[in-house]
Order: C-alpha cells, then structure tokens, then sequence
C-alpha cells in the first residue's frame, strides 16, 4: 500500500516527465489495484497478484472505498440525502452511498494548498461508494453543487491508510480483502 501523493501518475511510466509511482515505489513487477486521479491523494494498493488485483479493481467485487472530501460550500441536508440516494451522472445513476459530514482531519500538508476564498467556506465529507468510475467522487459532488477541493482516499475494504505519510508504501495483507 502506497500513501500516493498529489499530482503523481498511477502508473509507473510516462513520457511527458511528470511523477509516478516509480519515483516512489521501488519494488518490481507490482501494478496498481485500481486508479486514483493524479490530482487525488491516499491510499492505492500495489500487487504483483492478479486474482488479487482483480478482486480489488473488479466492480463486481463492490469493494468500499472511503474517501475524506474537501468540498466547496457547507452541505445541506438535502445534499446529503442525494449523495445518500445515489446520484444521476451523464454515464447514468451512481449507486447509493455513505456519507458524512467530518471535522478537519488531520492531514499532511498538500503541495500546492488548495485554494482558499475568505467568503466561501468550505467542508469536509467522508464518502464510501462500492463503484469505481472515472473521478467518480468529484462528479457525485458537483452534482450536488458541492465542488470537490481536495479528495483524499483513507481506505479500501479491510485496508486502511493509517499513519502512512505521502509517497511512504508498506506491505499489506492480503486477507483484509
């Protein structure tokens, strides 16, 4: 498990120059178990397993991912329930998902910081979904009108991001599936 950091590639290789997991990961044959978004932060899963990575990655598995979201605005109850109730996106209806609202966790500073605008306050969510489609997350929230600032994910099924600091990686153990 890798603490992936902002505005890193999920993916060992690139041609345009920019970071990946090769600059943080040293470990041969391991390939990420899923995507997280160059612009997103936390917890991505590395195996060189594929029956594991595919029980991880697969949509059929509906594996919870637990994802603390920096949003734009104060959420209403309203936005909750449809977070809750699950939410029409261009690519269809999302499933229902778990959501609440969370004190600042204490996090690393990112780099750059996110924006911040005296006069528009913002919020902090914890949202677990069962899906895994393209910046899922930030398309749930701006369809609520709750703009996403900052989208770090804490956990996937029995795996969770801990203490483990950006760009850090462990070993995982592969029964918490």
């Amino acid at each position: 498990m890798l603490n992936k950091p902002f505005d890193v590639l999920t993916q060992f290789s690139d041609g345009q120059g920019r970071a990946t997991l090769k600059d943080y990961v040293d470990v041969a044959d391991v390939y990420p178990a899923g995507r997280l978004d160059r612009d997103s932060e936390g917890l991505l899963l590395l195996t060189n397993d594929g029956r594991l990575q595919a029980r991880i990655a697969d949509p059929k598995h509906k594996l919870p991912k637990t994802y603390w979201v920096q949003v734009e605005g104060e959420p209403s109850p309203e936005q909750l329930k449809q977070l809750q109730d699950g939410v029409m996106l261009k690519d269809g209806p999302t499933l229902p998902a778990v959501v609440k609202i969370i004190n600042d966790p204490d996090l690393w500073p990112r780099h750059p910081p996110v924006r911040f605008r005296k006069s528009v306050p913002t919020s902090w969510l914890e949202l677990t979904i069962r899906e895994g489609r393209n910046r899922q997350v930030r398309r749930m929230t701006a369809a609520v009108e709750l703009p996403t600032l900052r989208l770090v994910r804490v956990r996937i099924g029995g795996w969770s991001l801990g203490d483990l600091a950006p760009g850090q990686w462990r070993d995982l153990d592969p029964t918490l599936v």
